[in-house]
């Protein structure tokens, strides 16, 4: 294991917490979370209008479209959101203005969807004008919002380079200045899209979704596409990088589009069919990666050493909401080759009880947003938009971390203790030898 965990720190690491540092990876992090509540919002609705209760459903079914609207406007706008977003955390990166990066990544984006007649239902014949389809403004629409806010911004620093720029007085307002400066790099993105799908006539989002498809389909909700991510989380969170960040940041825009499409199907009466989505990790990671609240809960009952027992009652309030930085960093868990075996076996195992079960549908996939800090029952609970049998496998989950935990708790215990005796003989033996000077 200490081979494992130098491997790891030598080898895997510094690549990993590079890319995890590459700027675009980093602005499309931040640009996805900043939507975080907005998805969120629209998640509730979407449960509150499908809620599994016969009573429940008979009552809402005649007011299921609007209850619904709010998840159209959130969950459905969802690549509209991003595309503000990342554009807006990548010009700032660039020290660009970011609410003009923001804006021209945002027009470049809707440039990419276009425009279609539509008419009065009871009146076909009554043109009404045009409108934006919804078809590619939600998760479907993620990747072409992700590369139209990285063009727009990548155009304007050009522009910015190369002086491209429309100058104004310096008696004009900040503010008016900075909105012309992005009318060039604006008007060249634009223009660019417009080009490529009105007169070339090529559907940018259709044609990434068709690229994307195979890998959505069989990559993302295959055994090993939800393990291997799992494995790499564990890995580096024991090598003390934050698995999470790093490995959300390149898969978040995949898991995002599965998890629209559990939403529609949901929404729409029918089982989620995306097992590869973020939510899914919800069982694995109880009390945070690595299931780290049965440790915090063995230190509590088994440690007889002190230190250990106090980062156990202080990491436990914490572990049950999802935070486990006090217990990653406090026991160490982190470059701690006792417990990184079963920090790293105990999600491999799990995360494959996880899988059997929603692959043979004993459990719903998931469907549903809800804040990371829930504690895991009730999380996994909302997220399968009210599945009980998903509090079943959390229970099964947490027993197993239990039992992988105990045997090496023990033996890390054991050590700490011996250490702290140690340390205590040696406080004394140093009391002393200061009482003989005086």
């Amino acid at each position: 294991m200490n081979n494992i965990l130098s491997w790891v720190e030598d080898k895997l690491m510094p690549p990993m917490a590079k890319l995890s540092e590459v700027r675009y990876l980093r602005a499309i992090r931040d640009g996805i979370v900043s939507t975080m509540p907005l998805i969120m919002l629209g998640s509730l609705f979407c449960m509150i209008a499908q809620f599994p209760i016969a009573a429940w459903t008979k009552f809402i079914a005649p007011h299921v479209q609007m209850v619904m609207l709010p998840y159209r406007i959130s969950v459905g706008l969802m690549a509209v959101f991003v595309a503000f977003g990342v554009g807006y955390y990548l010009a700032e990166s660039y020290k660009l203005d970011a609410l003009s990066g923001g804006f021209v990544a945002l027009g470049t984006f809707l440039m990419s969807n276009l425009p279609v007649q539509a008419s009065l239902t009871e009146a076909p014949k009554t043109v009404l004008g045009f409108v934006l389809p919804m078809t590619y403004t939600g998760g479907s629409g993620m990747f072409i919002a992700i590369l139209s806010a990285i063009m727009g911004v990548e155009i304007m620093r050009f522009c910015k380079i190369k002086n491209i720029t429309i100058k104004m007085p310096e008696q004009v307002p900040e503010s008016v200045s900075r909105s012309f400066a992005a009318i060039i790099p604006a008007a060249i993105s634009i223009t660019i899209m417009w080009v490529i799908v009105a007169l070339l006539g090529i559907d940018m989002n259709k044609l990434i979704m068709d690229f994307f498809k195979p890998i959505l389909n069989l990559g993302m909700n295959s055994y090993l596409g939800v393990i291997i991510p799992t494995l790499l989380i564990a890995l580096l969170w024991s090598a003390g990088v934050h698995g999470v960040s790093v490995i959300g940041s390149i898969l978040r825009p995949f898991w995002l589009v599965l998890l629209q499409q559990n939403m529609d199907a949901v929404a729409a009466g029918k089982v989620a069919p995306n097992i590869g989505v973020e939510g899914f990790y919800s069982f694995i990671w109880i009390g945070g990666a690595g299931g780290t609240l049965a440790l915090c809960l063995l230190f509590m009952m088994c440690a007889k050493s002190s230190y250990l027992k106090q980062i156990g009652r202080l990491s436990l309030v914490p572990g049950l909401f999802n935070i486990n930085e006090p217990i990653m960093f406090g026991a160490p868990t982190v470059l701690n080759p006792i417990l990184a075996i079963p920090f790293i076996v105990g999600p491999f195992i799990t995360g494959t009880l996880a899988y059997i079960a929603c692959s043979l549908h004993l459990v719903n996939n998931a469907s549903v947003i809800v804040p990371f800090t829930i504690p895991s029952p009730f999380k996994v609970y909302l997220m399968t938009n009210g599945d009980w049998r998903a509090i079943i496998i959390v229970i099964i989950n947490f027993a197993i971390y239990m039992g992988l935990y105990y045997p090496f708790v023990k033996v890390y215990d054991k050590q700490m203790v011996a250490q702290e005796k140690q340390d205590e003989k040696e406080e004394q033996e140093e009391a002393e030898g200061v009482t003989a000077e005086i």
